[in-house]
């Protein structure tokens, strides 16, 4: 059985994060894409506008001297634009390290990703983690 077209969206991008691919990023999000970060971390908001979602994407980087990593372990979809993703995070920052469960949430808009809310394991470990601004 073929992979659902949405299911291969949400594939390629997590490929192209893991990567560090962001041509190929921007590609598959939409203009005004939404990420929505929980928390109260200084990542922690709404990145509005492809641009805005991949600089998030390069601070996930910068942070952690680029040791953020995640490991895609499922997607499933619901056939009418929306799919969810589980995955596994780590990284490390200074002299602490996380490693965690977490969910992004898809809508796809004709081919392309334009909302994802992102939900983690514990938010409190994470904002920790991210810490505040400097």
């Amino acid at each position: 059985m073929a992979e659902h077209p949405d299911a291969a969206l949400v594939r390629r991008g997590y490929e192209a994060f893991v990567q560090g691919d962001m041509d190929t990023m921007r590609s598959l999000l939409t203009s005004d894409c939404t990420h929505h970060v929980p928390g109260t971390s200084r990542l922690s908001g709404h990145h509005k506008g492809v641009d805005e979602v991949l600089a998030y994407y390069g601070q996930l980087g910068e942070l952690t001297q680029g040791t953020f990593r995640v490991e895609l372990q499922s997607v499933s979809v619901d056939g009418r634009g929306h799919a969810i993703a589980a995955h596994k995070a780590h990284g490390d920052r200074g002299d602490r390290g996380i490693e965690m469960h977490g969910g992004l949430f898809f809508t796809i808009v004709g081919g392309k990703i334009s909302d994802i809310d992102e939900c983690v394991e514990d938010i409190d470990e994470s904002d920790a983690f991210w810490g505040q601004d400097v």
